[in-house]
């Protein structure tokens, strides 16, 4: 059976909104009063997180001082991945469909994401995603893990789930170096895409097999290679 792992921010869940409600949140905590502050529009700091500009660059370019960047860029670390902001995230208008495209072919899907459990629970509750995943096709990290690195983090997740499924046609789905390195590990075609936290040039230094716009292209692209895997053999 061809499956898909995908990721589940940036490819299927649009989380902009939740890290400019937290950029917002962050910076009129740690401003001064009667400080005069540049609240950034949004599309200017999406932009700067999709080229990975530090978060104390942003802070700087907000109004903060050097030490105030610093406090900005801890606090939201600390807040960006907390449950009160998860409800900002929104669905990717065409995932929805792409999914069910890919489970109407046969598709297996696999969801890995830097998530913890309840996070991810909630989450594929709240968009009524649970019948894609089955729960033992679900690789996130657990409540209580002591997060290290998204590269290392991630490739540990894949390493765990290339040795528990089953040894068919895969492909990885995801938006940011994580996702590619984690791919490229288990030498598995890596698809990225732009619908996520990280831009053209950011995917591309990392050498993914394909970068599309998004998951719905990427299902076209399956699809397309299964037919053509099929007429092959």
């Amino acid at each position: 059976m061809p499956r898909l792992i995908t990721d589940f921010d940036g490819p299927i869940v649009d989380v902009s909104e939740r890290y400019y409600q937290v950029y917002q949140y962050c910076l009129t905590t740690i401003s001064r009063p009667g400080q005069a502050i540049n609240l950034l529009p949004k599309s200017k700091f999406w932009s700067l997180k999709r080229s990975r500009i530090p978060e104390t660059q942003i802070g700087i370019y907000s109004g903060l001082d050097e030490s105030q960047a610093k406090d900005f860029a801890h606090l939201r670390r600390v807040t960006v991945h907390t449950m009160p902001y998860f409800k900002h995230d929104l669905i990717i208008p065409c995932a929805l469909s792409a999914l069910q495209k890919l489970q109407s072919r046969g598709v297996e899907l696999v969801v890995m994401t830097m998530r913890r459990t309840r996070e991810l629970d909630f989450a594929l509750s709240n968009y009524g995603l649970d019948g894609f995943f089955r729960p033992e096709r679900r690789y996130c990290l657990t409540n209580d893990y002591l997060k290290t690195q998204d590269i290392e983090d991630k490739t540990l997740l894949m390493q765990k789930a290339v040795q528990e499924l089953p040894p068919d046609q895969t492909w990885m789905l995801g938006d940011t170096e994580a996702d590619i390195i984690a791919a490229q590990s288990q030498n598995l075609p890596a698809i990225a895409v732009l619908s996520g936290i990280r831009d053209q040039a950011q995917l591309s230094a990392y050498h993914p097999d394909y970068i599309l716009d998004d998951i719905a292209a990427a299902t076209d692209l399956i699809l397309e290679q299964i037919l053509m895997s099929s007429a092959s053999a």
